[in-house]
């Protein structure tokens, strides 16, 4: 099966497996996705997840965190790890926010780049969540399942990732494809312990199919 023809019967499985793709960290606003995305690094989102709150309760704009001390941000998210270099993104992110865009997000993968503490996973993830752009999120879980089933062949830099599956994946369905990954991921196709006998792909994995003699 080729690489395209593989990437559409597998977009199509996953969709009927996990048919409510969304991103799973929580947030109401474009910058709030900003802030919970650089707190996930090397953190779980469930832990993201409880501080974020505390954080918007005491800086509950842009321009409130902008404007807040770095310590007391840290004081905040240091639960999430990091601490200091995450507040400090964070500070330098929003003060970028407030004072050159107006509190206002952009929507290019070009300006995004530009915001402290934002790489090509942040920004994809921000452009399809929040702006409907087609997107691809290249996290652990996308780069691993993407390699065990063969939509890439060894490739673990992230922007090598998001280059191969642009080739194949509808740019239409790439950021949901990459939500359900991470679903996937968590639910079955679990890192060290893959699930492959209640895998919905293991019949078109190449994985799964390399382990088919453990399923006799």
């Amino acid at each position: 099966m080729r690489k395209k023809q593989l990437a559409l019967e597998v977009i199509e499985r996953l969709k009927k497996e996990y048919p409510d793709a969304h991103c799973t960290l929580d947030y109401d606003k474009a910058w709030q996705l900003l802030v919970s995305v650089r707190l996930a690094a090397q953190c779980t989102d469930a832990r993201v997840d409880q501080v974020t709150p505390k954080l918007y309760e005491k800086f509950p704009t842009i321009e409130a965190l902008a404007n807040a001390d770095v310590d007391e941000i840290e004081k905040i998210v240091h639960p999430c790890g990091l601490g200091p270099s995450k507040a400090r993104d964070i500070s330098r992110c929003m003060k970028m926010l407030h004072y050159e865009y107006g509190d206002q997000v952009p929507d290019t993968m070009e300006e995004l780049l530009k915001l402290p503490g934002v790489g090509r996973k942040s920004a994809n993830l921000v452009l399809g969540d929040v702006f409907g752009k087609p997107a691809i999120v290249t996290d652990t879980h996308c780069i691993r399942l993407c390699n065990l089933i063969g939509l890439v062949d060894n490739i673990k830099e992230p922007a090598k990732v998001e280059t191969a599956l642009r080739k194949i994946v509808p740019p239409e369905e790439g950021n949901d494809l990459c939500h359900r990954f991470v679903n996937h991921g968590r639910a079955v196709c679990i890192a060290r312990r893959p699930q492959c006998q209640a895998c919905c792909l293991k019949d078109i994995c190449r994985y799964g199919k390399s382990s088919e003699i453990t399923f006799k």
